[in-house]
């Protein structure tokens, strides 16, 4: 009994502690010192708990509860794996380092206007993407990131703002609409919506698999979108340089993340990747999105753009996990998700820490970092580094295990184009080094601006982690190896739902 009260509250608690934050938050609308402190104890609580349930699914293994006490597949199910407490640790890792920058960042009335309750709503939402077992909830969920991420680009309410958050929620509702056809086909197939019942009831119906592999590719495009795979990722290099780096950041680092969560999830445990067709897509799509995504990077010279462009192609490195489907091949996307939520989101915090004294993203326009700021130089160079994929940064990691399942699977051309691909990066990487650090700043930018020095504390935050991550890279490349093998043996999952 106590062990059971004890699941209940470590499977809450992700989702209950940003919620009471934001409340909380809500009642100190005007306050914003009060919200800054509520809202780092917020992030500082949701690590504690995220820790604490990866710890327990360590020990004991996968963690379930039934809301209401309605048993599965009738109720609504939380479900706890070590894939989703690696994801959570992660996440609310590079939310407290973004919710440390947003101190020194945003302005006054950003932060009136909602930033920190729809910052923390967010995180809510991203909690019950990660921890629920049922299709329903799963949309609901997704609803709600949609919701608090269309707020956090528009405050502010400048022109450019607006414009990317109508292509952002234009297109993310057209995504909502098809992932709701995929949801629904699916029930009017096995009539449940228990991700653990619907994979039973898939096993039990081969004469229907044409059918799910259609639901699938339902699921394959709408979460593709919301992923920022190819060939609708455009909403994204257009909507995430708009807001301030506190938003884009967090956004960056975080929900394009959560939509390869869902692909893993659903195809490893309802949708066969071995299926002809199902493979081939996420094939092609995984390798049009590696390239498209460096080509868009390589050709731009506003910081963000690049950024927001490297992140398609690092969606593409993911997905090409998914697609090779070996446990190598998983765990190596596990393994760079983690890597990706951590790095991306401290080389947004750079850029904005960069134009905060520059006065501007273009990188063409700036210049001399490397002497005004040396702090932030290193922390630059070791995190693109790890971007990068140069040994022994935890990008390297990823990379050479994505690559080596793509060889041993014998996909010789989507494993070269991903190392192809880690040469452009490196490239465009060091364009930035290079305008940004190293060359004299030119005389016709506009006048220095103050650098709040403060804004290096959460940079060094994730910069530890990345160096963890990569120097030590064993015990993680450990870790991912058991999700994935969690992932590619289902039974477990479905044991601890219907048991």
């Amino acid at each position: 009994m106590q062990m059971q009260l004890q699941d209940n509250l470590l499977l809450l608690l992700p989702i209950l502690v940003p919620f009471v934050g934001a409340i909380l938050c809500i009642f100190c609308w005007r306050a914003v010192l009060s919200q800054k402190i509520i809202a780092l104890v917020a992030q500082l609580s949701l690590i504690g708990s995220a820790l604490w349930l990866s710890k327990h699914v360590v020990q004991y293994g996968i963690v379930t509860i039934q809301i209401g006490g309605w048993t599965a597949p009738f109720g609504i199910t939380l479900i706890a794996d070590l894939l989703s407490c690696l994801l959570l640790v992660a996440g609310s890792l590079a939310a407290l380092a973004v919710t440390l920058y947003s101190f020194y960042d945003l302005d006054k009335p950003r932060i009136q206007y909602g930033y920190y309750p729809v910052v923390l709503i967010m995180q809510m939402g991203i909690g019950g993407v990660l921890l629920t077992g049922d299709l329903f909830n799963l949309y609901v969920w997704f609803e709600i990131l949609l919701i608090c991420a269309f707020v956090l680009i528009t405050i502010g309410g400048t022109k450019q703002q607006l414009e990317g958050a109508l292509k952002y929620v234009t297109i993310n509702l057209i995504a909502s609409g098809l992932l709701l056809v995929g949801i629904g086909t699916i029930y009017g197939m096995v009539g449940s919506l228990n991700m653990a019942q619907i994979a039973v009831q898939a096993e039990q119906m081969p004469h229907m698999q044409g059918l799910f592999v259609v639901a699938g590719m339902f699921f394959i495009v709408s979460i593709g979108i919301k992923a920022g795979a190819f060939p609708l990722f455009f909403w994204l290099p257009a909507s995430y340089p708009t807001p301030p780096i506190a938003v884009s950041a967090i956004m960056a680092g975080l929900l394009t993340k959560i939509g390869l969560y869902v692909l893993l999830r659903l195809f490893t445990l309802i949708f066969n990747v071995e299926t002809g067709f199902t493979g081939y897509v996420l094939l092609v799509m995984a390798g049009l999105t590696i390239v498209i995504g460096v080509i868009g990077a390589a050709s731009h010279n506003d910081y963000r753009k690049i950024l927001s462009y490297s992140i398609v192609s690092q969606i593409g490195y993911m997905l090409m996990g998914l697609a090779i489907s070996t446990p190598l091949a998983i765990a190596g996307s596990i393994y760079f998700i983690i890597h990706n939520m951590l790095v991306k989101t401290n080389l947004f915090m750079i850029g904005g820490a960069v134009a905060q004294q520059q006065g501007t993203f273009n990188i063409r326009n700036m210049g001399g970092m490397y002497k005004q700021q040396p702090l932030v130089a290193i922390i630059y160079f070791v995190s693109a580094l790890s971007l990068a994929g140069i040994p022994p940064f935890s990008g390297f990691w990823g990379k050479l295990m994505l690559a080596r399942a793509g060889f041993d699977a014998g996909f010789y051309v989507l494993a070269g184009l991903s190392l192809a691909a880690g040469l452009v990066t490196l490239i465009y990487l060091t364009k930035i080094w290079h305008h940004v650090f190293l060359k004299v700043q030119p005389t016709n930018t506009p006048p220095v601006k103050q650098f709040q020095r403060m804004l290096q504390v959460p940079m060094l935050l994730l910069l530890v982690a990345i160096l963890a991550l990569g120097v030590y890279a064993e015990p993680f490349i450990e870790l991912s190896q058991q999700a994935a093998e969690q992932l590619l043996h289902s039974e477990t999952y479905i044991n601890a739902v219907l048991k």
